[in-house]
């Protein structure tokens, strides 16, 4: 329900030829182009290259959902939040690797203004959302290690519940204010966008209109946005580290960071790539780095997480392990 009121709005974009606002010469941009890799060599090996990622990421994080819907053990609050992780990634890579295959099987590069607000919308919806989640998720490492004895009654299904509904609500509300300021601006020259999706800092290049608010907008309010859940992150860590350092065995030190090892590398992966991506001017970024630093958060990070979170997790392999076997049992 979250997600019906903007869509609403985009859908009215969209039906009415919603177009941004210009002087009395100036000729309003019906689509952009979408150049992303098309100037890079190799253009087959990559459509494959990309292909393989994006199959490999709506396969990889579709199971790590199946594996905790349907293991019992795993309904809890951890799962619970790597499950909407994991969905949160699908949709996120959704948003914009097909739009990039299909417009290089089809030979073309356009995609239309009110489609561009779209792909724009969901793109920085799903970023928020995967930083809620891994704020969540810290928090439910710290109260699982600080205080184990209460784990039980304070990360209760309610709250969980409670916890990720909010953070679609808090999303939804923040991409649909940056959406509605995007749409007042005015595109009258240069369609050429130097990326794959329809980033903001690309479209804020190409607007002749004066983007001084928007700008502020991104670095201030979206910046709250991912400020306030990574210190949340950082503060859940110091408590987690001097509950950990407290411990007197070694061994039991390891087996309690262990729990959040993944969690760390999937922080450290997301935060690496997003800063470079959103943390800076329109004026100072260069083609080049956004182009790198988009494939590595778009593509590579989604299709990693599931990885990461399975590689040294038993719960999770004897999970996969039964949803394989039952597959390959009912095929036989």
């Amino acid at each position: 329900q979250s997600l019906s009121f903007p869509i609403s709005v985009l859908f009215i974009f969209s039906a009415s030829g919603l177009r941004p606002m210009g002087g009395a010469n100036e000729s309003s941009v019906s689509e952009f182009l979408l150049l992303g890799l098309s100037r890079q060599p190799q253009q087959r090996l990559l459509f494959v290259l990309f292909l393989s990622m994006y199959l490999a990421t709506v396969l990889g994080n579709l199971l790590i959902v199946l594996a905790i819907g349907t293991d019992a053990r795993l309904h809890t609050p951890m799962y619970f939040f790597l499950s909407n992780l994991s969905f949160v990634d699908v949709c996120f890579s959704s948003t914009t690797v097909p739009k990039m295959l299909a417009n290089h099987a089809l030979g073309s590069q356009a995609i239309s203004y009110s489609g561009c607000l779209t792909q724009m919308y969901f793109v920085f919806l799903f970023v928020d959302m995967d930083n809620f989640l891994l704020a969540l998720m810290a928090y439910d490492r710290f109260v699982a290690v600080c205080h184990p004895l209460h784990y039980t009654t304070k990360m209760t299904r309610q709250l969980c519940v409670l916890m990720v509904t909010g953070s679609w609500i808090i999303a939804n509300l923040n991409v649909l204010l940056h959406t509605l300021l995007m749409a007042r601006l005015s595109f009258c020259g240069d369609n050429a966008i130097p990326h794959f999706f329809c980033d903001v800092a690309a479209l804020l290049k190409l607007s002749c209109s004066d983007t001084r608010l928007n700008e502020m907008l991104v670095l201030f309010e979206a910046g709250l946005i991912m400020i306030a859940p990574f210190v949340c992150i950082l503060v859940s860590y110091v408590f987690i580290a001097a509950a950990v350092l407290r411990v007197p065995s070694i061994r039991g030190r390891w087996k309690a960071f262990s729990t959040c090892g993944s969690h760390l590398a999937v922080v450290f992966l997301f935060y690496g790539t997003i800063i470079s991506l959103y943390f800076n001017p329109s004026s100072s970024h260069s083609a080049e780095k956004d182009i790198a630093s988009a494939v590595m958060f778009t593509v590579v990070t989604p299709m990693l997480n599931p990885f990461i979170y399975s590689l040294r997790n038993k719960d999770i392999k004897a999970a996969l392990g039964k949803v394989v076997a039952m597959r390959f049992l009912s095929t036989r």
